[in-house]
């Protein structure tokens, strides 16, 4: 699940960052203490034998092989800083992209909503029918590259029967061969439905018929998004690249700095990278597709059914005659009445003093 903490920062205060330091869950405890017990295993293990069962001659040669060991902790024979700090940044960039392109229905909710008319039961049919296509493809997208989603819905037929699909689109879906992911199948049925809802009248002209088009493309693209963030991964050369430098910069660790203070943060960093770079598995901190999935569909029909023409009366508002109003604080609000406005007074006063010291002057020439 993610982990937020976002309120817990929300107020700067004494001790305020530092409390993130004890937590478990999502942590980079959590994620790194097998490796740095296997780390400190093998560490002390190595301290052991050169110290008690070693010769003095086999614990010359041993820090003679220390020392050579040592050299290449040295970061102009490795390059660890660079090559995992590159990586590491890729890596982020990639996860906020795959945030950012996960597709929400809520501008083309908003569209259908108020585009796609008829209180009777065949307008509600089109537009829930019209969202449910959308919510599908984000479903289908989502079965092949999340492993929560896909142990949600297994088979399609799970998915039939959360309400996604019928039966006959199923044998609609399944008749058509295609070797390649088929999530934008629905989106072509969104669009083939939507054109009928143009010619029955519907929609009740070409600009609402594009404004529905040109939304769906929009929801389109952030599905295809996800499809090749999932399809085209960071090159595996590289990765091996990273993973190799990191820890073999440690197994000479092991060697090299044994009468050192072996604890360093380039590891930390790797498996960080590791964890960023495909959000959509079952890790602490990856995306809650599942939960986004249930969202998702029930606003989508919340905005196309329940709330289609559902409008409060339209009445004056409490401040309609009055020109100048203030809105109400609450107790523990009340103090932040008594500040003064926000107001530009030192550009104010400064042009003022400007506009003096330009007539003072004006006169004395």
């Amino acid at each position: 699940m993610t982990i937020s903490y976002s309120l817990e920062v929300a107020n700067v205060r004494f001790y305020g960052f530092s409390r993130l330091l004890f937590r478990w869950k999502g942590s980079i405890y959590r994620l790194l203490y097998k490796e740095f017990l296997v780390f400190c295993g093998v560490y002390v293990f190595f301290s052991i034998f050169y110290r008690f069962l070693l010769t003095p001659k086999q614990q010359d040669l041993f820090e003679r092989v220390a020392l050579y060991c040592d050299q290449f902790t040295n970061s102009n024979f490795i390059p660890v800083l660079f090559v995992l700090g590159f990586y590491v940044t890729q890596a982020f960039n990639r996860w906020w992209g795959q945030y950012t392109s996960f597709p929400l229905p809520d501008n083309l909710m908003m569209v259908v909503s108020g585009n796609v008319h008829g209180a009777d039961e065949r307008g509600r049919l089109l537009r829930r029918t019209l969202m449910r296509y959308a919510n599908l493809s984000s479903v289908l997208i989502l079965r092949s590259i999340s492993t929560r989603v896909r142990k949600r819905f297994p088979t399609l037929e799970h998915v039939v029967e959360a309400g996604f699909m019928t039966t006959h689109e199923l044998k609609n879906f399944e008749s058509l061969h295609s070797d390649f992911n088929k999530y934008w199948m629905p989106l072509t049925w969104f669009s083939n439905l939507a054109s009928r809802a143009r010619e029955e009248g519907r929609v009740r002209d070409d600009i609402a018929l594009r404004l529905l088009m040109d939304e769906l493309n929009k929801y389109r693209t952030k599905c295809s998004l996800l499809f090749h963030y999932d399809w085209i991964s960071i090159p595996l050369v590289y990765t091996q690249v990273v993973t190799i430098a990191v820890y073999s910069y440690f197994a000479f660790c092991v060697i090299g700095r044994q009468f050192l203070n072996p604890e360093k943060d380039l590891n930390f960093a790797l498996q960080v990278g590791e964890l960023i770079i495909n959000p959509f598995g079952e890790d602490d901190d990856d995306f809650e597709t599942n939960q986004l999935i249930d969202r998702n569909l029930q606003v989508s029909m919340l905005a196309v059914d329940d709330m289609y023409q559902n409008l409060a009366p339209i009445v004056k508002d409490k401040h309609w005659n009055q020109r100048h109003f203030s809105i109400p604080y609450t107790l523990s609000t009340a103090a932040e009445s008594q500040r003064p406005a926000f107001k530009a007074c030192k550009l104010k006063e400064f042009l003022k003093q400007d506009s003096y010291e330009t007539e003072k002057d004006t006169r004395l020439n």
